[in-house]
């Protein structure tokens, strides 16, 4: 018989509540000022306050409470490392891009627009379909995990959980668009920092003999050591996949421009690398620490079953709060995905569509519910967030070195970039082993495991991502011919036949 630590009805209190505070100030903020402009861009007005409040509420999902210590159970400190950084570092590669794409695309709004221009409509097709299907599955990934979370804390089924927060989230971020979404998140950032701030210091509570050098080496030995093989394969695996991934996040993107000024971007995301980085790894460490106590048992619960325990004097207002926080996590998240993946549509329908930018928002929001009625429906199954992150972190990879590249490179073949990005695709996807981590399409279906040595067969997740980043790379720099050389200067100008 499973033992909860709150029962159903304070559950459900606790997250209406929540919930609806955030939608009313969502509601609020953005009465009377929901243009198309604002809508997408906020009308290219947050100041490098809010432009770090909202990256750093958007980027902490309530994956942060699972996939860093999950994977730090199996992957060790390597991992902690290459998570924590794969998720930092990218504000500062958007300093150097998003300057880059603010000066030769002024007037635009996503990532999607610079593709048709600069590489032609297949690549568009192509990086569009991975923009959207990386945010779904973030989508996904964000309802299962407070699915999950509410599951553990109380036993409240998976579907209840899943429903009131998509329904909630999807009413007012709709209504208000990006504004909507900055402003909540200017509110979901204090309430993340303090309750993150106080989970943290009670779960050091357990005792400092739990972080002796001795008991680390005793229990956990191997986790910590420089000469641990998959230490070093899985903090690489994460700092690719995650490092490559926030490229096509059009919520990012919405930021780049929506930034008043270019020193208010660079100062903005500067101050998000520096909130985001100490705290996962701190939240990373904890995978750590539950292998060392006991606790990793279930690695996707590792942060609660270290937080929840008489160790730590858990009690009823400690759970609320970490309730709080798992909704605060999600809805700042969902809040932005929700509006990038809409504004996607916008943006890129009035390129194909023959319709008003309102047309165009009414059929953005038709088609969103429908994308999360499916996230409905996956997120009430509870599939594995780690595993399902790493699938669509995997495709990204393969098309960042080139979208990257083309952005400061006017000589390179259009149709040699797509290509480099499907055979990418494939070398990765021939690797990328199934949820045991055990075979993949190529190494145990294709071809036995037999047939490859110890080092590739044990790592094919590692192999996987270094192929499907690689491969692009190594096609570019041996097979690109001079061809014609593009013109940056045209790319504004064309921009403007979105609109």
């Amino acid at each position: 018989m499973s033992t909860f630590y709150l029962s159903q009805t304070t559950t459900i209190i606790t997250l209406l509540l929540t919930t609806t505070i955030f939608a009313a100030i969502g509601f609020f903020f953005s009465k009377g000022k929901i243009s198309i402009s604002s809508y997408l861009a906020a009308d290219r007005s947050i100041g490098r306050k809010s432009l770090t409040a909202s990256l750093t509420a958007s980027c902490f999902g309530v994956w942060i409470l699972i996939g860093p210590s999950e994977a730090a159970t199996w992957g060790g400190l390597g991992a902690v490392i290459g998570y924590a950084l794969g998720q930092a570092l990218p504000f500062l590669a958007f300093i150097v891009i998003g300057k880059r794409m603010r000066k030769i695309m002024p007037d635009g709004n996503s990532l999607t627009q610079f593709v048709l221009i600069r590489f032609g409509e297949a690549m568009f097709k192509l990086v569009l379909a991975l923009s959207i299907f990386y945010m779904f599955v973030y989508l996904c990934a964000e309802v299962t995990a407070i699915a999950k979370i509410t599951n553990l804390i109380s036993g409240f089924s998976l579907w209840q959980t899943s429903l009131l927060i998509i329904v909630t989230t999807l009413s007012y971020t709709l209504y208000g668009g990006l504004r909507a979404s900055i402003f909540t998140d200017k509110f979901q950032f204090i309430i993340i920092l303090v309750f993150l701030i106080i989970a943290i210091n009670q779960i050091f509570n357990i005792g400092t003999n739990s972080f002796s050098i001795e008991l680390i080496k005793e229990k956990a030995g191997t986790l910590v050591s420089g000469k641990y093989f998959y230490g070093y394969t899985a903090g690489l695996t994460f700092f690719i996949a995650v490092f490559a991934t926030n490229l096509f996040d059009q919520g990012i993107w919405q930021r780049v421009y929506s930034a008043k000024s270019n020193k208010d971007l660079v100062i903005g995301f500067a101050s998000a690398f520096f909130v985001v980085l100490p705290f996962l790894f701190i939240l990373g460490f904890f995978g750590i620490l539950a292998v060392i106590t006991g606790n990793a048992k279930d690695p996707s619960t590792v942060f609660f079953s270290l937080l929840l325990n008489p160790m730590t004097g858990s009690n009823s207002i400690l759970t609320i709060s970490i309730l709080i926080l798992a909704v605060s996590l999600v809805v700042s998240s969902m809040d932005t995905l929700i509006n990038a993946i809409s504004s996607l549509f916008i943006i890129n329908g009035g390129k194909f569509l023959k319709l008003t930018p309102r047309a165009l928002r009414k059929l953005s929001y038709f088609l969103v519910i429908i994308l999360s009625a499916i996230v409905f429906a996956i997120a009430s199954k509870g599939y594995s967030v780690l595993f399902m992150f790493l699938f669509a972190d995997l495709l990204c990879c393969a098309a960042v070195f080139t979208v990257i590249y083309g952005m400061f490179n006017e000589n390179i073949s259009k149709k040699l970039s797509f290509y480099s990005v499907i055979i990418g695709l494939i070398s990765g996807l021939a690797l990328f082993p199934n949820q045991t981590f055990e075979k993949s399409i190529l190494v145990g279906n294709i071809l036995p495991v037999s047939y490859f040595p110890g080092w590739i067969s044990t790592a094919l997740l590692f192999w996987s991502f270094v192929f499907a980043t690689c491969v692009p790379m190594i096609i570019i720099f041996f097979f690109n011919k001079k061809s014609k050389i593009f013109d940056f200067k045209k790319i504004n100008k064309e921009v403007n036949e979105f609109r």
